[in-house]
């Protein structure tokens, strides 16, 4: 690994990563689009067909999901409305009227995928489902997925204006796994709810058997089928440090296919720390020296080979005259910028730490205060 530096005078920005296409891996699908993805940088270690625009059938929920614990408050009460309740599909079999808590419907949703539940969301949390529908495209495009379109909060085959890809489901539940809520639910495997027509719990298994019975290493994930979309499959693993997400659409054997993906990654690669957190030692300018540091850390998934094609470069604004007298020092100073195989994939700021003035006490005030009077400088 390589690193440098140089002087900056301009505007600090953060890169979008641009890793290189992935290599082609010895992998044999079923899926008829499929992504794999490091969740940590967001690198694409498998692929095919990753940007095909299909229908995704009902990890459509996990959109629906996000946005619920985002915008909307878990211990509310819903009422469940008749609309929620003759939505076709799969179902929690809510009645009309009946009163659960958000936090119910999103755990229902998430593991025996309710469409009544996911109607129940939208219209509790968006006001309505064509609320909460844009609320669902909004978020779309703040994660950047720039080839998906929502028309529902389940995704049944209503409408051909649903639809997304891949990747970019790849990327909603990397923006998903990031909150603790969400985690928790979607690697929850069983949960119990009470029942308002009796004295029984409602006991929900979840249907993902990856996580269930299938794959040690799952973390969670969302099942889907219909008709036009066939099945697919979103899911997680984590073995270690290290955190993957499997998409896959239209694919008669997914569970099989996305324990290949992972295997394959676990295999082959080791999350490797490329730029740690804190000082950083490499810089040998006398004003920056010891006083500049990353609030966060950079790891990535490599080989053993892929390790020589690391570079960090340290780019850091030309220090002005004020700065040496301590004045008007930026505290974002400039940033470190990773590269792979000479494509920049990261970049993260850099910071300066002022050289902080001891405060002395009263004791000590009073003994420079005798030592300066006798000729001699305490050393306290």
């Amino acid at each position: 690994m390589k690193r440098s530096m140089v002087y900056i005078c301009f505007s600090l920005l953060l890169l979008v990563p641009l890793w290189p296409k992935p290599v082609e891996a010895k992998l044999s699908i079923s899926a008829k689009s499929a992504v794999l993805m490091d969740q940590n940088s967001g690198r694409i270690l498998y692929e095919k067909d990753p940007h095909e625009i299909k229908r995704i059938a009902s990890i459509t929920k996990i959109m629906t999901a996000i946005v619920a614990i985002e915008s909307g408050k878990l211990n509310d009460t819903v009422k469940v409305s008749e609309r929620a309740v003759h939505t076709e599909g799969s179902s929690l079999y809510l009645q009309p009227g009946e009163k659960i808590k958000l936090k119910d419907l999103v755990y229902g949703l998430m593991l025996r995928s309710g469409n009544d539940a996911a109607v129940a969301i939208a219209e509790h949390v968006g006001g309505s489902v064509e609320g909460f529908v844009f609320l669902m495209n909004q978020k779309a495009k703040e994660i950047g997925m720039k080839n998906t379109h929502f028309s529902n909060p389940h995704g049944l085959d209503d409408s051909d204006d649903h639809f997304s890809t891949a990747y970019d489901m790849a990327l909603l539940t990397k923006y998903a796994m990031q909150n603790k809520t969400y985690r928790k639910i979607a690697g929850t495997k069983v949960y119990k709810v009470p029942d308002p027509r009796g004295d029984w719990d409602r006991v929900w298994k979840n249907k993902n058997k990856l996580l269930t019975e299938k794959y040690p290493y799952s973390t969670g994930g969302k099942t889907g089928y219909t008709k036009k979309a066939k099945r697919t499959l979103v899911s997680t693993a984590q073995k270690g440090d290290f955190d993957l997400i499997a998409v896959t659409l239209d694919d008669p054997n997914d569970w099989d296919d996305h324990i290949k993906m992972f295997d394959y990654a676990f295999d082959r690669y080791d999350p490797k720390v490329v730029l740690p957190k804190g000082k950083i030692d490499e810089v040998k300018n006398s004003f920056y020296k010891g006083r500049v540091y990353t609030k966060k850390e950079v790891v990535l998934p490599l080989t053993k080979k892929e390790e020589k094609k690391v570079e960090v470069n340290y780019e850091l604004l030309k220090p002005k005259k004020a700065w040496k007298k301590g004045r008007n020092v930026p505290s974002l100073v400039g940033r470190a910028v990773v590269y792979f195989d000479h494509r920049q994939v990261r970049s993260i700021p850099i910071y300066f730490e002022p050289v902080k003035t001891e405060k002395k006490g009263w004791i000590q005030y009073w003994k420079d205060l005798f030592a300066m009077q006798m000729g001699v400088k305490s050393n306290g």
